[in-house]
């Protein structure tokens, strides 16, 4: 099996489960791609009711400083759970769901209305887009307008390799008072390296429903089905984050 950039969906996550289960599929025991549907859309709901809830405590001042960082190491403790112990997702998903909705909605928050310069409708804008794409992405794929090859698969794993590579370094640059200005500026080239980045997330979108789809394939367990959606919400954030980083570069620049 072919291998996924995202983390969550690491080379052979399912193989060996077509023996495992042999002729016994049942879609009460093994994984199925409407079951990773409604599981995903369960996810994103505690994503965004906490999201809200975020938003709101945030507006009012009744959210304290340190949850904006708390909800980020503990979404990020819980992915790495998560990734490790698939066999937990079914409770850690949830709670990883959470975290990344308390700490998406507050920077959102932060984003449009806290810093020195205000941004408004940013937020619903990113969120807008970012549904969008999901469903244009899903249409792509269910309709094989494209479809994912090995060749297509080995591209955008080197690309998001490099991309995390040029994420690493810029870190790294940070700590010694150095950045790397293209990925925060709002130049013309850091527009277009945020354009890049957000098609590379949508694309890896194509790899997360491939992966899912052949899991159901293989009979993996029922849990993978929490799994497969944690793996997608993975994907919804990071694209999330780099609409919000890209549309807050072109209204620098207005």
């Amino acid at each position: 099996m072919a291998t996924s950039s995202n983390p969550a969906f690491s080379n052979d996550m399912f193989a060996g489960y077509e023996q495992v289960y042999g002729t016994s599929r049942s879609a009460g025991t093994t994984m199925t791609v409407q079951g990773t549907i409604g599981k995903t859309f369960a996810l994103l709901g505690i994503l965004s009711a906490t999201a809200i809830f975020a938003w709101t405590a945030e507006s009012n001042g009744q959210l304290q400083p340190v949850v904006l960082p708390a909800a980020g190491i503990g979404g990020f403790i819980l992915a790495m759970i998560t990734i490790f112990k698939p066999n937990l997702s079914p409770w850690t998903a949830p709670i990883y769901a959470a975290f990344e909705g308390v700490f998406l909605g507050a920077l959102s928050f932060l984003i449009e209305h806290s810093l020195a310069k205000q941004y408004p409708g940013i937020a619903i804008q990113a969120v807008s887009m970012t549904v969008g794409t999901l469903f244009v992405m899903l249409f792509l794929y269910a309709t094989r307008m494209i479809q994912v090859t090995d060749r297509l698969r080995s591209g955008i794993v080197a690309a998001t390799g490099a991309l995390c590579l040029v994420y690493l370094i810029s870190f790294v640059a940070q700590l010694f008072g150095a950045s790397i200005p293209f990925i925060n500026n709002p130049t013309p080239i850091g527009i277009g390296f945020s354009v890049l980045v957000v098609g590379l997330a949508a694309f890896n979108l194509l790899l997360d429903f491939d992966f899912i789809e052949r899991g159901a394939q293989s009979d993996a367990p029922k849990y993978m089905e929490w799994y497969g959606a944690f793996g997608l919400i993975l994907t919804l954030v990071w694209l999330y984050l780099e609409i919000l980083r890209l549309l807050q570069k072109l209204q620098s620049r207005d």
